[in-house]
Order: structure tokens, then C-alpha cells, then sequence
């Protein structure tokens, strides 16, 4: 009996310990270093009262670009960030504007209760920018801050800003620093994508943006969901479905006067994708729009699972949790199966 062999498929490129916390960019995609850092530094040369805070996280929060800069309004506080947030309260009841930076897990979780009472009930004008936000870390649960919009979203006077790229994070800088209050940004750091600046777009505080207009389906996504959203649109477009992206980094407040005029669109599949959890993160707060001012699309949601996340290399994670451009495109594809099916003039 003859062996018949199957030809050798191509190697993946193997992934390594790195690739826990590789950048979230596609191959070859453009990137700019620090966004942040750079944009603090331009912020802080016309505002005597910006001061950079940390818990022992500088170099990892971009922090360290300030720091360089500006040594004597930098802050390290060591690895204590109740005492963090504590003493930016205290700082910006005199007066100043800090900016305090560690990784979304531990403002979220560790120190949330300090937030709550030296920040968020006195009103500071404290703006906290926390690094790996959602799955942006392969090291597993301790690190993973899958659920903190849902936390902040839930503090009084809390605004909440979830960016795409670089390019917005530039933008938001001297935007939060002209909104009187507390803010929690997701921050994405490093050599972060440059996605947005190729749709003349514009960072507004508490406003939605239409970054691109479809007839089939509807993706109204923040952070790094909206850069998955538009590539996954350009893939969807091999299939003749024409997909919207709809940008919402603000995610309190709402913008809900552009959320409801695009989801009342008729005929539109609405999908609400986000890098956070299921739960009381942008889709159920979308739904909770929806629901309560009688808009009624068909609906879905692209967002991590109610469970602790594996850890690993991000790339195999994002797409066992369903948030890579591949798992993106592919679900919106079978949603919209059904409809485009009974439609002669469309196929898939």
C-alpha cells in the first residue's frame, strides 16, 4: 500500500515569553513610541501645575519620557498605591494637576476604595492613566484589568476614556487636562498603532465618532476594539458586507444622542465590541441606552468572558476570547448569515 503524504504546511512564527506583552499592532502596521510620555511632556511645559505620579511603574507607563523632562514634578511612590492615589488627592487639593499612571489592575482593584474616598467624592482634579487595560497582558488574572470599566463606570463623578491608538492618546492629553475632575484612561503604551490619524479624526470629550459608514452591520466599539473593528470591516469587504464602525472612547458619560441616531438606522446589524468583560462594561451600557428610548436593532455583543483569563501569548488569547480581527470578522459574518442568505442579491 502506497503512503500518500500531505503536503507540509507553513510554520508559524514562534511565539515567545515576549509576545505576553508584545504590542498590540498588526504586522507592519505604523506605531508611534510613548504617545503619552511625549504628549504629557508638550502639556506640562504650559501647565506649571502638572505633576507626574506613580507607583513604581514609570518606565512601563511611559511615565519615565515626564520624569527626564521634568524631575522635579515627577513623583515615584514606590509599590504603595493607596499611598498613590492618597497623595495625588492631596496634591490636587492644593492646587496641582496630577497625573497618576500604574497598570489598570492595581488602580482598579487594589487601590479602587482609595479612588472612591480621597477622589472621586471630594471632586479632585486628579486624571489616573493606567497601563495594560482589559486582555493587553498574557500574564494572566493578576495582571488582566478585565473588568475595570465596569468598576470605574459605577464611581460618582467619575469620567471614563477607553483610546484606539496613538493618535487619540496625543489628543486626549490636553483634552482631560481642560475637563475639571476626576478621569480614569485606559492607556496603551510602548510603540502604540497609529490607526486613526488616516480619518482626519478628532478626539472630543464625551463625544461618539462615525469613523466609517456601512449599510449591513453596525460596530460601535472603544480602545483597541475600533482599530479589530476597522480591520475586520476591510476583511467583511471581501464578502460585499458593508460594515459602520462607530468610535466611542468616552464611555462615561454616553454620547447618546449619536449612539441611538446610528443604531436606529433600520436594517442594520448592531454589534457593540470592547476589550473589557461582558459585564457592565460599553455593551450593557449600550443596551441600557437602547432598552430605555425604545431603539430596538438586532443586537450583539464581542467582549472577553465572565471568567479569569488564561494567560499566554496575547495573540493566541485574543483569538480564543473572540477580540483578534479574524475572530471579529468571522462573527459578524455568521450573525448577518441568515439575513444576507434570504437576500438574492447578496451572498456569502
Amino acid at each position: 500500500m502506497r503512503t500518500i503524504r500531505s503536503a507540509p504546511q507553513p510554520r508559524k512564527p514562534r511565539l515567545t515569553t515576549s509576545a505576553m506583552i508584545a504590542s498590540i499592532a498588526s504586522e507592519r502596521q505604523k506605531t508611534k513610541p510613548a504617545p503619552f510620555g511625549h504628549a504629557l511632556v508638550e502639556l506640562a511645559r504650559s501647565r506649571p501645575e502638572v505633576v507626574g505620579m506613580t507607583a513604581d511603574l514609570g518606565k512601563y507607563t511611559d511615565l519615565h519620557i515626564f520624569a527626564k523632562e521634568f524631575p522635579d514634578r515627577y513623583y515615584q511612590m514606590g509599590m504603595a498605591e493607596q499611598l498613590l492615589f492618597g497623595a495625588a488627592s492631596g496634591l490636587a487639593a492644593e492646587d496641582f494637576m496630577p497625573f497618576a499612571t500604574t497598570y489598570a489592575v492595581f488602580a482598579s482593584r487594589r487601590a479602587y476604595d482609595f479612588i472612591h474616598q480621597t477622589i472621586a467624592e471630594e471632586d479632585r482634579n486628579v486624571k489616573i492613566v493606567c497601563a495594560l487595560p482589559g486582555l493587553t497582558s498574557g500574564y494572566g488574572p493578576s495582571h488582566q484589568a478585565a473588568e475595570d470599566v465596569a468598576l470605574f463606570r459605577a464611581m460618582p463623578n467619575m469620567t471614563v476614556i477607553d483610546p484606539c491608538d496613538a493618535h487619540e492618546i496625543e489628543q486626549l492629553v490636553p483634552a482631560i487636562a481642560a475637563h475639571h475632575g476626576p478621569v480614569y484612561t485606559r492607556l496603551l503604551r510602548g510603540q502604540v498603532p497609529l490607526v486613526l490619524d488616516e480619518y482626519d479624526y478628532k478626539f472630543e470629550l464625551g463625544r461618539a465618532k462615525l469613523i466609517r459608514d456601512g449599510k449591513d452591520a453596525l460596530v460601535i466599539s472603544s480602545g483597541i476594539m475600533t482599530m479589530r473593528a476597522l480591520e475586520a470591516a476591510q476583511t467583511l469587504k471581501g464578502d460585499s458586507i458593508d460594515t459602520a464602525v462607530l468610535h466611542v472612547p468616552t464611555i462615561k458619560p454616553l454620547d447618546t444622542e449619536t449612539i441611538l441616531r446610528e443604531s436606529g438606522k433600520s436594517g442594520r446589524l448592531v454589534v457593540v465590541a470592547e476589550n473589557h468583560t461582558s459585564i457592565g462594561g460599553l455593551g450593557e451600557a449600550i443596551a441600557a441606552v437602547l432598552t430605555r428610548s425604545g431603539v430596538h436593532p438586532r443586537f450583539r455583543q464581542i467582549a472577553l468572558p465572565d471568567e479569569f483569563l488564561d494567560a499566554g501569548a496575547l495573540p493566541t488569547l485574543h483569538d480564543r476570547y473572540g477580540i483578534s480581527t479574524a475572530e471579529v470578522a468571522r462573527q459578524i459574518k455568521q450573525w448577518l448569515a441568515p439575513a444576507l442568505s434570504a437576500n438574492p442579491a447578496k451572498s456569502l
